[in-house]
C-alpha cells in the first residue's frame, strides 16, 4: 500500500512539473528583431530553426533597414536591432552591440556583361555618375544603369564608405532591398548594383574588385575589402529570451547556418 501511494505521489509531481513547464513555455517573452533587410532572410531562417528547437519561443523578424534597426532598439519597439554598418553612428553607442556575422558586399552585373573585374576607383566613378558607358571600363558600348539602395540602408552606407563614394549619381535607380536590386540587375544587361554576398545567385554575376573575387575565403583572409559586420543591438537590460536567442545565433549551430547561407561567421 505504501509503495502504491509513493508511486501515485511521484506521478502527481511529474504531471505538475510538466504542466508548469508547459505553462512557462507558453508564456515565454516574445523577441522581435527589426532592421537590416540584407540580413532579414538569414534572421528569419535562424528564428525558425530556433523556435523548432525551443518549444514556447516566439521570435519575429521585421525589415526596414539599419536605421530602423537602431531606432527600434533605442525606442524599445524591437528587442534586437539588426544593423549592417562598417561603423555604428553615435546614437547607437548607448546600445549593447554584438557582432553575429560578417557580410561581403558584392558588386553585381547581368550575366551577359563581359566585364568581370573593376578597380575600387572605377566602382566609385560609376556610382558617382562620372563614368557612364561600359566601354570606359572595358565593356560594350552601352550606357551604364546604376542601381542602388535607399538612403537609410546599412548596405548602402557601408558600400559608400568602403569605396569612398561621396555622392550617388542623380541618375541612379533606388531600390528598397537587396532582393529588388538583384531582380533589377538580372533583368537589365546594362545595369550594375550591389548586394549581400549571401543573396548572390545565378541570376546575376558578382564582379572581382581590384582583381580579388568576392568569395568567403578571400573575405576571411582579408583580401576582399568590401565587407561589413552585422550587429545585433540591444537596449540593456536584455530579457532572458533575448539573451537566449543571441546565444543561439552565436552558437556553433547558429554560426554553421550563417556560413552555409553564404555569410561569414562572427568568430
Amino acid at each position: 500500500m505504501r509503495v502504491w501511494q509513493d508511486a501515485w505521489s511521484a506521478a502527481r509531481v511529474a504531471v505538475l512539473t510538466v504542466a508548469l513547464a508547459a505553462g512557462c513555455g507558453g508564456r515565454k517573452e516574445a523577441v522581435t528583431l527589426a532592421g537590416s533587410t540584407a540580413f532579414q532572410p538569414f534572421a528569419e531562417k535562424l528564428a525558425g530553426l530556433y523556435m523548432d528547437g525551443h518549444p514556447g519561443a516566439n521570435v519575429t523578424v521585421q525589415g526596414g533597414g539599419s536605421s530602423v534597426g537602431i531606432q527600434s532598439a533605442l525606442q524599445g519597439a524591437a528587442q534586437i536591432g539588426m544593423v549592417d554598418l562598417v561603423e555604428l553612428p553615435p546614437e547607437a553607442k548607448v546600445l549593447a552591440a554584438t557582432v553575429v556575422a560578417r557580410d561581403g558586399v558584392v558588386v553585381v552585373v547581368h550575366p551577359a556583361n563581359t566585364v568581370s573585374n573593376l578597380t575600387t576607383a572605377q566602382v566609385r566613378d560609376i556610382f558617382a555618375g562620372t563614368v557612364r558607358n561600359w566601354r570606359e571600363v572595358g565593356g560594350a558600348d552601352a550606357p551604364i544603369n546604376v542601381v542602388s539602395r535607399e538612403a537609410g540602408s546599412g548596405t548602402r552606407r557601408s558600400f559608400e564608405k568602403i569605396v569612398g563614394l561621396a555622392r550617388l549619381s542623380d541618375a541612379a535607380l533606388v531600390q528598397d532591398s537587396s532582393g529588388t536590386i538583384r531582380e533589377t540587375v538580372a533583368n537589365d544587361d546594362r545595369a550594375i548594383g550591389y548586394l549581400s554576398h549571401g543573396l548572390v545567385n545565378e541570376r546575376v554575376k558578382g564582379l572581382a574588385i581590384d582583381g580579388v573575387a568576392s568569395t568567403i575565403e578571400a573575405t576571411i583572409r582579408g583580401d576582399y575589402k568590401l565587407v561589413r559586420p552585422v550587429f545585433f543591438l540591444v537596449r540593456e537590460p536584455a530579457s532572458a529570451a533575448t539573451r537566449d536567442f543571441i546565444a543561439y545565433v552565436l552558437s556553433p549551430a547558429g554560426q554553421a547556418v550563417i556560413r552555409q547561407d553564404g555569410l561569414i561567421p562572427a568568430q
